[in-house]
């Protein structure tokens, strides 16, 4: 039986829609640098340099300073290198059209660079174009050499296939990818909601655990967690980080959802009814809620008003067992007694 509700996090097909953290994007520019350039040339030595330079400059946050470097880059030395280190620039001013140029142009320059790939896989995803962004995101798994680059177009492509619901390929995809990349939490809370949809609630608990450490203030890390333990059938274990998630923020819906169904499973059911009405008076969508505040009304015999929040949560969707409690309290064609 499913317990709560997963926190209301920004659903991954959002996420090309929005700018992702430069800190994504960069991937160690400058330690890739080095690594790609083998030119003793002035000009590619000094083309190197404003590059650097640039890129100092992008992690103070000053993108448009930092054009000025990866501009005198470009002259220099007109290199996929070159391009792809103005491109970034382009993606912190949240430049899209000059972005995709100058990736478009390190392309043209070099169509193995696993590098250009990623951006362009990164692009494609952030304009919904997903069949791309996996075609891209593949080729720069396959052509990088370094591990921190194959492991961020891991992630992505985990991503990318979440959104094509291509499940258990995005969780192996996510599960190298995070491996080989510092903590990553947006890669972290995809895998966490997939291990939960596949029915792996020891993994999506193991890798909520993480979250937490990661970012301790997210009200939907601790949420998430207690519902997973619930799941496990872990009523008591759940019940302490779900109040870690109301200490956060005392009137979160989903986190009142969860603790609801808690005291419903510890048989607290005074305590129950308070939490699910707080819950469904912020958030009367969450079927979770409806179906947890019907389950409370069957106790009370009150099947009239149950089948009418069993209803509803079944037009949410969601929430596996409505349909057994349905036909066990509301379906009347087959039990005459029932009517009554």
């Amino acid at each position: 039986m499913s317990g709560g509700a997963w926190a209301r996090l920004v659903p991954t097909r959002y996420l090309c829609r929005i700018r992702m953290p430069i800190a994504r994007y960069f991937h160690n520019a400058a330690f890739l640098l080095f690594l790609s350039l083998g030119a003793s040339d002035v000009s590619a030595q000094e083309a190197r340099i404003n590059i650097l330079r640039g890129d100092s400059l992008l992690r103070l946050e000053k993108p448009q300073r930092a054009l000025e470097f990866y501009d005198k880059a470009i002259k220099e030395e007109p290199s996929a290198t070159s391009f792809l280190a103005r491109a970034r620039a382009w993606y912190a001013l949240d430049r899209m059209d000059h972005f995709i140029q100058d990736v478009e142009q390190a392309l043209r320059k070099d169509s193995t660079s696993a590098n250009a790939h990623y951006q362009r896989a990164v692009y494609a995803f952030r304009s919904e174009d997903l069949e791309k962004a996996e075609e891209h995101s593949t080729r720069a798994i396959d052509l990088a050499s370094q591990p921190l680059l194959k492991a961020q177009a891991q992630v992505l492509r985990g991503e990318v296939r979440t959104e094509l619901k291509h499940y258990r390929t995005a969780i192996a995809d996510l599960e190298a990818g995070v491996a080989g990349t510092p903590s990553d939490p947006e890669a972290f809370k995809v895998l966490a909601r997939l291990y939960d949809q596949e029915g792996r609630h020891e993994d999506a608990l193991r890798v909520l655990e993480q979250l937490c450490a990661l970012e301790p203030g997210q009200v939907g890390h601790w949420s998430n967690r207690g519902f997973e333990l619930t799941m496990l059938g872990r009523y008591d274990e759940a019940s302490k980080m779900i109040e870690e998630a109301l200490s956060i923020d005392k009137d979160e819906p989903v986190a009142l959802s969860n603790r609801a169904y808690v005291n419903l499973m510890l048989n607290k059911d005074a305590e129950a009814w308070s939490d699910v009405e707080r819950s469904l008076r912020s958030y009367p969508a969450n079927p979770f809620a409806l179906r947890t505040r019907a389950m409370l009304r069957l106790r009370k015999g009150d099947r009239a008003k149950a089948c009418e929040d069993l209803t509803l949560a079944k037009a949410l969707g969601g929430v596996p067992e409505v349909e057994k409690l349905i036909k066990e309290n509301c379906d009347t064609s087959s039990n005459p007694q029932k009517r009554k």
